[in-house]
């Protein structure tokens, strides 16, 4: 697990500093949305001797340019990194917050299917401002 990560680390740092350097330097980060995160949170235990263990209650993205504060933190987990316990975003939040930085209102893109209101966020999902430039 560690020779894999560090692996993966120096394969992915300096081409991912490259490109914001890039876009920063073009006058393009400001209008471009650069989203990356993983597949679950992680733990900093592990059931198992080699490892970390994948839970969904907290984990952490990370979004620099297109009209996100540069800089800032939001959210934080508990002493363990287990659940979200301050300014918890939900999937549906987070989607409406990335369509509103697209220009999109995402209530607008609701569709009625069988009796049932549709659209991406569900019908649910609030713009996350606090993070907006």
């Amino acid at each position: 697990m560690e020779r894999d990560h560090r692996k993966n680390a120096l394969a992915t740092d300096r081409p991912v500093a490259a490109l914001l350097t890039d876009l920063k330097r073009r006058g393009l980060l400001e209008d471009t949305l650069v989203i990356w995160g993983g597949e679950f949170g992680r733990t900093p235990t592990s059931q198992g001797t080699n490892g970390r263990e994948h839970h969904p209650h907290g984990y952490t993205l990370w979004m620099p340019g297109g009209g996100v504060k540069g800089g800032m933190a939001y959210g934080a987990t508990d002493e363990f990194g287990w659940y979200s316990v301050e300014n918890r975003v939900h999937i549906h939040d987070f989607h409406a917050t990335i369509l509103h930085l697209m220009g999109i209102d995402h209530t607008k893109q609701t569709f009625r299917y069988s009796g049932r209101d549709f659209r991406l966020t569900d019908v649910h999902g609030r713009v996350v401002t606090d993070i907006l430039s």
